[in-house]
């Protein structure tokens, strides 16, 4: 029986824009995903941006067999240029895209990793406004927070991030469980799912 667990793959290289990557990653697994975060870089231990430094699960190189429900790639600069430098990374998302499954991402990355890799060709995208007249030559380039297309998804900047996770999580799950990751966010809901998610302490101390 195939398993009902959804599998994503979040990389993560020198210069990864942090709040991208640890939020992404925060919320899909918020959601009941299998998130694997990669590093592109020779070891597990990477130092993103800000001095913040991630350690990965695993290397991308020990991911490079298994099949992903998703992969979501983190912007900042030089982050985006790194993951589009790795081959190993280039081809698992190359091959999300024959084989049409969900791919993403935020910032940078749109431009720089997927349109460097010719996976938007003919699909709306967006990404960091600075890199938008890049996009434009390898996308529908638009100036949405967050952009479907297709099994793509991607988004704007670190401000967007709870936006683009939350879509992610949409995507693989459907939208009644993204509204249930979003309630106790505070993000974006309803006053009344929120009081009905309050309810629930009601009485705890």
């Amino acid at each position: 029986m195939a398993s009902s667990t959804k599998k994503v793959l979040v990389p993560i290289a020198k210069g990864t824009e942090p709040l991208e990557a640890v939020v992404t990653i925060d919320v899909l697994r918020r959601a009941g995903a299998e998130v694997s975060v990669a590093s592109v870089e020779k070891g597990l231990r990477v130092e993103v941006f800000y001095g913040v430094k991630i350690l990965a699960d695993s290397l991308i190189s020990d991911c490079a067999g298994s099949v992903f429900d998703l992969v979501a790639l983190p912007g900042g600069i030089p982050g985006a240029e790194n993951l589009k430098n790795c081959a190993a990374l280039e081809g698992m998302v190359k091959k999300q895209a024959e084989e049409g499954r969900l791919y993403a991402a935020i910032c940078a990355s749109p431009a720089v990793a997927l349109g460097s890799w010719g996976v938007l060709q003919g699909l709306k995208a967006t990404g960091y406004p600075s890199f938008m007249e890049q996009l434009k030559s390898c996308a529908i380039a638009v100036e949405s927070r967050v952009q479907r297309d297709r099994n793509v998804v991607t988004s704007r900047a670190p401000g967007t991030t709870f936006e683009f996770a939350l879509a992610l999580v949409e995507e693989l799950f459907g939208k009644e469980k993204a509204d249930e990751v979003a309630v106790p966010l505070v993000h974006t809901c309803s006053p009344s799912l929120l009081i009905t998610w309050l309810n629930q302490f009601k009485g705890c101390k």
